[in-house]
């Protein structure tokens, strides 16, 4: 890989290179009284690679006495990933894990045919206030994979591999890309790497021999890809055949995330995700009935299902 200083705080494009499939705006979510960026799914583009859901927690400031409180809820027939830029997040799930998630770390928690979890601020930060700032992410599990058991992994920050180039820091969180790999379990090929840019920066996007699927979400500062500048809270979806550098025009914080498209098509409705709708009503049933397992040290509330 190079990654080469810009003479400009700009991207050029050749003329007539496809380059951008997608632009996507992060659009307002109320999860309760916090507010969110929802990314993906979006109108025009439900998903990347593998990747079906995107959400952007904050920045936001929690005051003191205050925090979130997810409630214990179910998932099937994905993966969700916690990724956080500030701040902390205690993860409780019925598979008996008790984790808590800081700056660098990643969450990696595989549904398969069920599972149930919550997701809080801790005590302290409660007490004191505290800043959050982070990406919450589902992985479509391969219809294979599907109904596999349940499993929770915690890496934290000095576990993943990293490098720093070109006025370019990267940190490979999952899958594979730039030469690394991440020791995080995956049942998908993809990718995801939190990538910090200098201005003048040039920064290679993998190729699609690599990942056929790509895109890039700014979580801060401002890029340019092309003829495009690209503020925080856009995500671009890549072209088969784009291959230009992205570019830092000012100090930028992105995550650049794909991987190889899902094999069929995949319904989601709530937490739930499966290649079968007959299997989303069967999780909606098993929810309302009380047969998914409960979250030890969290059972005293839960999340009803909608509607």
């Amino acid at each position: 890989m190079s990654i080469l200083p810009a003479t400009e705080p700009t991207c050029s494009r050749p003329r007539g290179a496809p380059a951008i499939a997608t632009l996507i705006e992060a659009r307002p979510r109320d999860l309760g009284g916090f507010t969110v960026g929802r990314v993906l799914p979006a109108v025009a583009r439900r998903r990347v690679g593998p990747f079906v859901f995107f959400d952007h927690m904050g920045p936001a400031e929690l005051a003191p006495g205050h925090g979130i409180d997810v409630r214990p809820h179910p998932h099937i027939g994905l993966a969700t990933v916690t990724y956080l830029f500030e701040g902390e997040i205690v993860h409780r799930d019925s598979l008996g894990s008790e984790q808590s998630i800081r700056p660098g770390d990643i969450n990696w928690m595989t549904a398969g045919r069920g599972i149930v979890h919550s997701e809080r601020t801790g005590e302290e930060l409660r007490r004191s206030g505290s800043r959050l700032n982070g990406l919450q992410l589902w992985v479509a599990l391969p219809r294979a994979h599907e109904e596999t058991e349940p499993e929770f992994h915690h890496h934290e920050a000095e576990s993943l591999p990293a490098r720093e180039t070109g006025g370019a820091r990267i940190r490979l969180l999952a899958g594979s890309a730039y030469g690394m790999r991440s020791a995080v379990k995956t049942l998908s090929q993809l990718f995801f790497a939190d990538v910090a840019l200098q201005p003048r920066a040039r920064f290679p996007i993998p190729q699609a021999e690599e990942h056929e699927e790509r895109a890039v979400y700014v979580v801060d500062g401002v890029i340019g890809f092309g003829e495009e500048r690209i503020e925080a809270g856009r995500m671009l979806v890549f072209e088969r055949e784009a291959d230009q550098p992205l570019c830092g025009i000012t100090d930028a914080r992105v995550a650049v995330l794909g991987g190889a498209p899902l094999e069929g098509e995949r319904h989601l409705w709530w937490n739930f995700v499966s290649s079968s709708q007959a299997r989303i009503e069967q999780a909606k049933r098993d929810w309302k009935a009380g047969r998914f397992p409960s979250v030890p040290g969290d059972d005293a509330e839960y999340i009803p299902l909608p509607g």
